[in-house]
């Protein structure tokens, strides 16, 4: 098969196209040929090795997570998928690997595809989508009626927090580039701030202040705050797990595998609740100058870029 891979650490250079091993799959784990795969910032986090603590130093290693595609083999003990199924999902953290025409997923981090969902769509959700759903319900424990300050409201994670928190019946607040705050409107966020937001006007407004960009500072959030809120932090750095340990309102949250999750974003997705924009598409073979791209300007697109695998 053809795999977008690197043999070290290093910036988009390091990339190449070349041909490897189909892997086979393990116990509980599924075989999937790649439709679609998306791109996540923490793709080039890992092959820049910022991330090598977590996902260690055996080459070449893969490059990409999110995929959609079609089950081709099922390992040892797989009992929710059989060859043929339609899938979302996510490829392991420490293997990546979905810029690829075949990927290998555990079978808890892959859902079915709905039928009213591309596959171009389909691989938006698995990495953003399981986050914001995870972040806001689980970690945030957002109500009906409650309100909730997204900051970043309009990146890939952020899109996704917004309209699962409407669906949920709260009422959105949130921050974006200036420039875009039409857009942000149009997503149902009111009121709309820049980045630079001086907090004094929102203090003591929300029960949940989710830092989608990892930006806002600790004493902002917890201006902003009803007595019990909380702040979601996704933007991972040691001193934010360190304050995290520490009794109070803040947590610096990562996303766990969870079918179930990923099967509700996925259905809701299919249901229209839940819409992701795709800034661009391109062929994998035209995959490397347009992550280099994406890398040294993450904001210019305005959502998703898309790698097709024929």
């Amino acid at each position: 098969m053809r795999r977008l891979q690197y043999h070290r650490y290093g910036g988009p250079d390091v990339l190449v196209l070349e041909d490897a091993v189909i892997p086979q799959p393990g116990r509980r784990q599924i075989l999937v040929r790649v439709r679609a795969a998306s791109a996540n910032a923490m793709d080039w986090k890992i092959r820049n090795g910022e991330m090598r603590l977590m996902t260690g130093r055996k080459f070449p290693r893969g490059v990409g997570h999110d995929f959609a595609g079609a089950v081709e083999q099922v390992g040892e003990g797989v009992a929710r998928f059989r060859a043929g199924d339609e899938v979302l999902g996510a490829a392991r953290l420490q293997h990546a690997g979905a810029f690829a025409e075949f990927v290998i997923a555990n079978e808890r981090s892959v859902a079915s595809k709905p039928n009213a969902l591309s596959f171009e769509h389909a691989a938006t959700l698995p990495v953003a989508g399981l986050t914001a759903y995870q972040a806001v319900t689980t970690a945030g424990k957002l109500r009906p009626g409650q309100r909730i300050f997204i900051n970043g409201c309009l990146g890939g994670v952020g899109r996704v927090a917004v309209q699962i928190a409407l669906a949920a019946g709260a009422t959105v607040a949130g921050s974006c580039r200036s420039g875009t705050e039409t857009e942000a409107r149009y997503l149902g966020v009111d009121p709309v701030v820049t980045f630079d937001t001086d907090p004094v006007p929102h203090t003591g407004r929300f029960a949940v202040v989710f830092d989608t960009a990892g930006t806002l500072p600790y004493g902002v959030a917890r201006q902003m705050l009803i007595p019990h809120g909380r702040i979601i932090d996704i933007v991972p750095a040691a001193s934010k797990v360190a304050r995290s340990i520490l009794p109070g309102p803040y947590n610096a949250f990562m996303g766990r595998s969870d079918s179930d999750d990923l099967q509700h974003v996925a259905d809701a997705a299919g249901r229209g609740e839940i819409v992701a924009r795709i800034a661009r598409t391109v062929a994998l073979d035209d995959a490397i100058p347009a992550l280099t791209e994406l890398e040294n300007a993450p904001t210019s697109g305005g959502g998703k870029l898309v790698i097709t695998v024929a």
